[in-house]
């Protein structure tokens, strides 16, 4: 079925080539999701476990080892630090399986004839799903911990949306330029590591100096974040760092457009 939908004819007609292209999507995503759970044991649980396991040790450090759940984040910190680390997750996730959207799948990337930013977004949408399979991870522990939600929880899909935005640019940069720097792989990986300490993921926005926060704010992880915590931690909120999100994630969607339009065709030939 995969094959079908992938190596048939493009129909002329833009309403059928759109339904053929999430068709197609929607057939990806459903195989990577079937591919990375149908010969576990555990299944759903492995998706939940790294960010438990990594907001446990953090919790031990800060508010055991050193004693500064107090100063960091809010109460309760665990809530504050799932919040944080769930869309991490999606995040890290997307952008290092980017690395080898192309590489993995070379023979079917060349055969296929929908745009092949399908490799791409399958990633996003097929991480996304397990992003929010995951939240209700997040309001186990709310209530267990007593982490209350207010109405600002309806600002919840702007920050899904918002991400999705930020991570499809990236892939769309990423996933071309490391067919032809294969280096660009460890890279990243690199990168992120940096990128998860700068960002206010384990620690919040308003955590940072007031001096630095407006520099801060041009990192778009900034301003999804706090929307995100803004459902349990309304001071959390910060506009200025989400209208700088929306900006920046929009900026790179429109370079990593093209970038990933001009680079299609020597990406096939390198394949």
């Amino acid at each position: 079925m995969l094959e079908a939908v992938t190596s048939a004819a493009i129909p002329s007609s833009p309403r059928t080539r759109a339904a053929r292209y999430r068709s197609a999507l929607w057939l990806l995503t459903k195989r990577d999701l079937r591919v990375r759970y149908s010969t576990s044991a555990l299944g759903y649980v492995w998706s939940i476990i790294d960010p438990l396991v990594m907001a446990g040790i953090y919790w031990f450090v800060f508010t055991v080892v050193f004693n500064r759940g107090d100063s960091i984040g809010e109460q309760p910190y665990i809530v504050f630090l799932l919040a944080g680390l769930l869309p991490w997750m999606w995040f890290t996730g997307t952008v290092s399986d980017s690395t080898r959207a192309f590489l993995k799948d070379a023979k079917l990337v060349r055969s296929t004839s929908i745009p092949r930013s399908i490799w791409v977004n399958r990633l996003v949408l097929s991480k996304g799903i397990e992003f929010v399979a995951s939240l209700p991870v997040l309001a186990i522990f709310a209530v267990v911990y007593g982490a209350p939600v207010n109405w600002l929880i309806v600002l919840f899909p702007l920050g899904i949306v918002l991400q999705a935005t930020l991570i499809m640019a990236l892939g769309l940069i990423i996933a071309p330029a490391v067919v032809f720097f294969r280096d660009l792989e460890r890279a990243t990986k690199l990168i992120l590591r940096f990128l998860f300490y700068a960002s206010p993921i384990i620690y919040g926005f308003t955590d940072l100096p007031d001096a630095i926060q407006p520099i801060a704010a041009f990192n778009p992880l900034a301003g999804i974040m706090s929307i995100y915590r803004s459902a349990f931690f309304p001071d959390q909120l910060n506009w200025f760092a989400i209208g700088m999100s929306a900006l920046v994630s929009l900026a790179l969607l429109v370079i990593g457009i093209i970038v990933f339009s001009r680079s299609e065709r020597s990406v096939l030939k390198e394949l």
